[in-house]
């Protein structure tokens, strides 16, 4: 789109998140920049020599790490990002951060260091896991093993998290903010995926795994090594019973309730995404 003063960059502006904050802005007459491979200008996590580029001339932006915040190495090139952001003129950043997690913290000392308005998001594990990312392959074929055992997480919709974003880049009192961002109620992955096949009639179950199993499965699958043992890690560390525990990050920053996984399952099922493979 058009830059111009009031211009927000939005990394990884096709994804999960991102997409969604794009719309959002759009919705209330934003200008956007999308930091993509394929955005204008061009923007790559990859390639360096693209990330100054993405941030001359915008005012506001929103960060994010590909593949995941907790990846080894994030912690580095978001330091590097926010330096240039704010180096650029950029006045607000809003950081997508994870909960109690190493490398995370390490981004979030990268932009709370610098001189500009800042607001940290640090979500649950996204609704849009099951039906968008990893855990939807397994559910149509009935199966989703995972190293999480028996843990619970407090699991949120990616539309919550969207909003938090979009108000702390456009709106007044969100500026020092860390909003760590859950549902309203823990739910185990038994839980979780009993839900869904309530909704589907299908028979679905939960396996509980180990780490290096899971790794073994992702490489198998066809995935290089080096991908299939950090998301291993990350996962395994995610959902280890740290992160068992609500929050009230929605609330405060949106003055209402995050929605239910249940109510966010009833609403997918009819889609038919989770329709036996």
């Amino acid at each position: 789109m058009t830059t111009n003063k009031h211009t927000t960059l939005v990394l990884g502006g096709t994804g999960r998140i991102g997409r969604r904050v794009t719309r959002k802005l759009i919705e209330r007459g934003l200008d956007v920049r999308i930091g993509s491979r394929t955005g204008e200008p061009p923007f790559d996590w990859e390639n360096p020599s693209t990330w100054a580029g993405a941030v001359t001339g915008v005012t506001s932006a929103y960060l994010m790490y590909h593949p995941e915040i907790e990846w080894p190495g994030a912690g580095d090139a978001i330091a590097t990002m926010a330096r240039l952001a704010a180096d650029a003129g950029v006045e607000r950043l809003v950081l997508l951060s994870a909960r109690n997690q190493a490398e995370a913290v390490r981004c979030e000392n990268a932009v709370t260091s610098l001189p500009v308005q800042w607001t940290i998001l640090a979500p649950a594990s996204f609704n849009q896991n099951f039906d968008e990312g990893v855990f939807l392959q397994p559910l149509r074929h009935g199966v989703l093993s995972l190293p999480a055992g028996d843990n619970a997480d407090p699991f949120i919709d990616a539309d919550d998290i969207a909003d938090v974003a979009v108000a702390a880049l456009t709106e007044d009192g969100h500026a020092g903010e860390r909003y760590e961002l859950t549902g309203p109620r823990l739910w185990t992955f038994a839980e979780g995926v009993g839900e869904i096949a309530r909704a589907t009639g299908r028979e679905l179950r939960y396996e509980p795994i180990t780490r290096d199993r899971f790794a073994d499965a992702i490489a198998d699958d066809g995935a290089p090594r080096e991908f299939a043992e950090p998301l291993a890690t990350l996962i395994s560390e995610f959902f280890d019973g740290r992160n068992s525990s609500l929050a009230d990050g929605v609330e405060r920053a949106l003055n209402r309730k995050p929605r239910d996984f249940a109510d966010w399952v009833a609403e997918i099922a009819p889609t038919g995404v989770w329709k036996a493979a």
